[in-house]
């Protein structure tokens, strides 16, 4: 393989999927990661007519599985040039004291513990090649608390203090760390955070133009297609609706 190497996280649906998509349409080859082997294997049939493409199935919270899928790519997929983290999910809307645990255990092992195990099982080689680039999928609510939202908020929060403290461990390296932030984007995020209630999902995105995840992935393309000496280090990205977590220009 000539191309630059990219694996993206969560790619079986939504800002994932649709960067995996980008990233073959500019000629990167791309290892897509995520659990519903289906979609992967649906997606890679798609993208192979483009470019290289491998798939992994896993659970990012699970560290022996994430060591073991990243463990066994095949020598010539190795050297990844490009990690997108942006597995993640929202599970529950309520005020603190009537949150699920369970709940609070999801977010904090998928959103921060998931995004740090599939980091620590890829970042060596590009240390020992002193050359690659991590970005996070972060999102607005890692930049600020909103009502109902506090464990959610909270490992987004992680996720900023992380990609900062990150880029500060591996400057040194050569390595560019950077984040990009959403805003509302239309998803499946909403659909998984009220549990499967598609009414409450749709009401979401209703009455004003939110992002999509192309939009994302177009972003993040052009963040790791900068000249080697330009890091975009942090970046917010809202819809034009949207002036905060809880100020939305909605139509009706």
């Amino acid at each position: 393989m000539t191309n630059k190497v990219a694996l993206v996280t969560g790619a079986s649906s939504g800002i994932g999927k649709a960067t995996a998509e980008v990233f073959a349409d500019y000629k990167f080859d791309v290892i897509i990661c995520g659990r519903r082997q289906d979609r992967l294997e649906e997606l890679a049939d798609e993208l192979q007519t483009k470019v290289n493409v491998y798939t992994l199935t896993f659970d990012v919270s699970n560290q022996q599985e994430v060591n073991k899928a990243i463990g066994s790519l095949p020598k010539s997929w190795q050297n990844i040039d490009i990690l997108v983290n942006n597995a993640g999910n929202a599970h529950g809307l309520a005020p603190i004291q009537d949150g699920d645990v369970s709940d609070w255990d999801a977010m904090i092992d998928i959103n921060i513990k998931g995004l740090l195990y599939v980091t620590k099982a890829i970042i060596p080689q590009m240390v020992n090649r002193k050359t690659g680039h991590v970005v996070h999928v972060g999102s607005l609510a890692g930049k600020e608390a909103y009502p109902n939202g506090n464990v959610y908020c909270a490992s987004k929060h992680a996720v900023d203090a992380i990609n900062k403290g990150m880029r500060m461990d591996l400057h040194k390296h050569g390595i560019r760390v950077s984040a990009i932030n959403p805003g509302l984007v239309e998803t499946e995020f909403s659909k998984v955070r009220f549990k499967g209630d598609d009414e409450k999902a749709k009401k979401t995105y209703q009455g004003y133009q939110p992002l999509t995840a192309t939009d994302i992935a177009e972003t993040i393309l052009f963040m790791v297609t900068r000249p080697a000496h330009v890091n975009i280090a942090d970046l917010l990205i809202l819809p034009t609706a949207q002036a905060s977590a809880t100020i939305v220009n909605k139509k009706n």
